[in-house]
């Protein structure tokens, strides 16, 4: 069934049953945070696709972002956008609410307090009813218009597509942030081998089982190209114009994932190397 105007015709008859779910996610290791997940009446709504999007102190950047995703997935599929409110502090849940009256297809998962991107992106993934996610970044300099690229790599790939990932090219980022991803990209491919130039870019898509499969830990984003190949799947690269920020500031920075970047990346390699194969098991009657 296709969606019209971004798809709220879509799920909007069902909406009027709201209740609320609780997910479990655990943040960097950390304790485990109980976020509020409001979910329609009913979990098995046909919804082919599920746009996640993490978001902390963007409520500038809400309306305009959501309006373009709309305009992206068009007629293209049933979808969901599921807005992940990471313990904002502005008027970012005020704005959500006040789209979700307009928009049937639209949610808005909430943390209690920010428990950072990684965590955020884990918690729209377990909540979306999509069998195929897309994730962009809130703040704006993602644009949504490749999005169905990204979804369209992941349908043709036959079961073997396990991520689709945006590669960014014209770079808006300063020349001293340009710099920071030139070094971290460089050194996470010769050390993982992953074959991706680019694993910063929010951009994505992937079989949400396939995210599900993966070990969870803080930074796990950034390391999705590695982790999907370690299971066996391929990457599907699409490159994807940059655009500056629409308003407000970066609140994912460099320096507050500098250090545990470094862990992290250890970590992965270690998965990696004892990574065995999966047996090939049969039921003997």
């Amino acid at each position: 069934m296709a969606c019209q105007k971004g798809c709220p015709q879509a799920v909007s008859p069902i909406r009027s049953g709201r209740r609320n779910r609780r997910v479990e996610s655990a943040a960097g290791g950390g304790p485990t945070q109980t976020v509020s997940v409001d979910l329609p009446s009913s979990d098995t709504a046909a919804v082919a696709v599920s746009i996640v999007v993490p978001v902390r102190n963007e409520a500038e950047n809400i309306s305009p972002l959501i309006a373009e995703i709309a305009a992206a997935l068009d007629g293209r599929w049933t979808c969901e956008i599921i807005y992940v409110n990471d313990g904002s502090t502005d008027a970012t849940a005020e704005r959500l609410a006040a789209e979700m009256k307009q928009r049937g297809n639209l949610r808005q998962i909430r943390h209690a307090a920010s428990s950072g991107q990684s965590a955020a992106v884990r918690s729209g993934v377990r909540a979306a009813r999509g069998a195929i996610v897309a994730t962009l970044d809130g703040d704006g300099q993602n644009n949504p218009a490749f999005l169905p690229d990204l979804i369209a790599a992941i349908e043709n790939g036959g079961g073997r597509v396990g991520l689709a990932a945006g590669q960014r090219v014209g770079r808006k980022d300063t020349g001293f942030k340009k710099i920071q991803s030139r070094i971290a990209n460089g050194v996470r491919n010769a050390i993982l081998r992953d074959g991706t130039r680019d694993t910063g870019c929010g951009l994505k898509a992937f079989r949400r089982e396939v995210f599900l499969m993966m070990p969870y830990f803080d930074g796990l984003h950034r390391f999705l190209p590695a982790l999907v190949r370690r299971e066996g799947y391929e990457i599907a690269y699409v490159d994807v114009m940059d655009r500056p920020r629409r308003s407000g500031v970066s609140n994912y920075g460099f320096f507050d994932r500098l250090w545990i970047g470094i862990m992290d990346l250890a970590g992965v390699w270690w998965l990696i190397r004892r990574k065995k194969p999966t047996p090939v098991a049969t039921e003997v009657h």
